[in-house]
This record gives C-alpha cells, structure tokens and sequence, in this order.
C-alpha cells in the first residue's frame, strides 16, 4: 500500500530556503525551455455564488522526477465571513513511476517562496552586476519572499519600499526586511523618485491601473512585474512595456493571461513578437538577456505550474530525508 507524507505549512517553512529555491527553478526553467516540461495552461472554475475562484495547475518535469499539480484558491470573503485566508493553496504529489500520490502539503507559503525565487533568478540572468538599489512596490505577504530574492541574487546597499498601506504598516516592513536580508529597508517618500533611484524594481501589488510612469525608469534598470496575473489588470504602462527588452517567464501563458501585455497589443502600441526571449531560454544559453548596462530588462511573471511542482519536490525529498512531516498508509 502507497505511504502518503503530509507537510503542513510549518513543515514547508521549515525545510525551504530561498537559495534553494532559486537554484531547483534554475534547473527547472533550463529544462521547460528545452522542451522537456509537460504543463498545460492553468484552468479557472468560478463558484460565483461564494465570489470564488479556483485555479488548477498540473505538471510534469521528468528530469527532477516531479509530477502532481497546485490547486489555488481564492475567495474574497474568507476573511470577513470564516476567519480563513482569502488564497488557500494545496499541493499534490504524484510518484511518476506509478502514478501514486506521494505527498500533500500547504501551497501557501511555498507559492510565495517559489513567485520570489523566479524574481531572483530573473534578476541572477537580467539585472546589471553592479545593481546596488532595489525598490519594490507592495508591502504584503509576497513582497516579502522578493525582496528576500533579490536580495540573494545582488550585492544591494539599499532598499526602498512603496505602497498605499498606512505608515505604520509600512515601517514595520521595512524593519522586517532590513532583519531579514541584512540589507538598509526605508520607506519611500514618493513612487516617482523611488522609481528613479533604483537600479532593480520589483512590482508586487493587487494593482488594476498602471502604478508607475514609463518616464520614470531610467536606462540600465531591471524590472520584476509579478502582481498582476489577469487580463485588464496590469501595474505597468503602455510605455515601460514598449521601451524594454522583454522576458516573460512563459510567453503563451503572459499573453494569455496578463493585462500587462495584452493592453499595450490592444492599443496597437507593441507587439510579442518584439518579446526578447523567454527566462528559461536565457537560463538554458540558447537566448541572449542583457546585452548592454544601459537596457531596460523586464521579467514579466504570471505564475507558472512547474514552479510549484519543481519547488515541491525538493520540499519532498528534504522531508523524507529529514524525517519531517506525518507519513501514513494511504
């Protein structure tokens, strides 16, 4: 009878490290740009009558032996009707040799690591090596894991925060980030000279309109976009789009699903096929990134299933490993 190992979010946070992660989606991405991931798009169901949605995303990497699928919730209101999260998260895995699910565990706090991990591997490939500043946008639970990425993939001296939360709320993220990268965190006076100073900007909000101005990014700057992940939504504009070298980490899955790039298409302002290149082709060295100090880089992110399961399974093989985690007979 097949053994099931079940690893809470404690379990998940126990085992994880961002370098790990960064280093497991380095080799996953090497291997989806040479053609040996299996994933199909993610597919929505809406439970309309409890404003919900839920998100299904399967996967298979032969080469790291990972096969299963992430299950994200999202359901508005969780937190004013049930005392519950509004993003739940669940993660199966499946034994590829049988078929035999091996592992389920919280997906919550491991979407976050591996969303943060691909903005750090994105800015190991993408950014300048002497990027020393980095102003992120969003002061939330993701913003967080990018910052901590960021921080592992460049020698910062500075980092600068925005958002629209109150003071005191963004104060007190700076101080957590300050302890938790070792890097100088302070709060942004204004998004404009925020933008300007930076050498890496990372987007990370629930933004629907614009938040910053293409006129504001200056040459040489690395941007990491990854709050917006539907179409009409997007955080940047029209021209910040157009005046970038473009990395999306799936061009299928950006144009499917990110307002980001199809608003600027709509508008007839640019077209994907001025896309740069996919992340994973710069990481497998089939595609160029960078080529200059003063081009504009940017890695648009939607949330790709082979983070997950790539991140899993080395979740799962430390926690055989380590003996971590409830296992019984399923």
């Amino acid at each position: 009878m097949a053994k099931l190992r079940l690893l809470s979010r404690a379990h998940v946070q126990e085992i994880i490290t961002m370098e790990g992660a960064i280093g497991i989606l380095e080799e996953a991405f090497a291997d989806f740009a040479a053609g040996n991931v299996t994933m199909p798009v993610r597919t929505p169901i809406t439970a309309p009558e409890y404003n919900g949605l839920s998100l299904f995303m399967p996967a298979y990497i032969p080469g790291l032996k990972a096969l299963g699928a992430k299950v994200v919730t999202v359901y508005k209101d969780n937190p004013a009707k049930f005392g519950l999260p509004n993003v739940m998260g669940t993660i199966i895995l499946l034994n590829p040799e049988t078929g035999a699910p091996v592992c389920i565990m919280d997906g919550g706090y491991l979407t976050a690591v591996r969303t943060g991990a691909v903005s750090g591997l994105a800015t190991k490939y993408l950014a300048r090596l002497d990027a020393k500043v980095h102003t992120l946008f969003g002061t939330g639970v993701q913003a967080r894991t990018q910052a901590w990425a960021v921080a592992k993939s460049r020698e910062l001296k500075r980092c600068l925060v925005f958002s629209i939360d109150d003071d005191e709320k963004k104060q007190a993220f700076a101080g957590e980030v300050t302890k938790l990268t070792g890097v100088q965190t302070e709060v942004a006076k204004d998004a404009e000279n925020a933008v300007r100073a930076c050498d890496i900007l990372t987007l990370a909000t629930s933004a629907k309109e614009p938040i910053i101005d293409g006129s504001w990014v200056e040459p040489g700057t690395h941007i990491n976009a990854i709050g917006s992940h539907a179409p009409g939504m997007r955080e940047l504009d029209t021209a910040t789009v157009v005046k970038s070298k473009v990395f999306p980490d799936s061009t299928e899955a950006c144009m499917a699903e990110a307002g980001d790039f199809q608003i600027p298409v709509e508008e007839g302002a640019w077209s994907p096929d001025s896309i740069a290149a996919d992340l994973g082709e710069v990481v497998a060295g089939s595609k160029t990134g960078r080529e200059a100090d003063n081009d504009i880089t940017l890695f648009k992110s939607v949330g790709l299933a082979l983070q997950d399961m790539a991140t899993a399974s080395y979740v799962y093989r430390e926690a055989v490993e380590r003996g971590i985690g409830h296992e019984f007979e399923f």
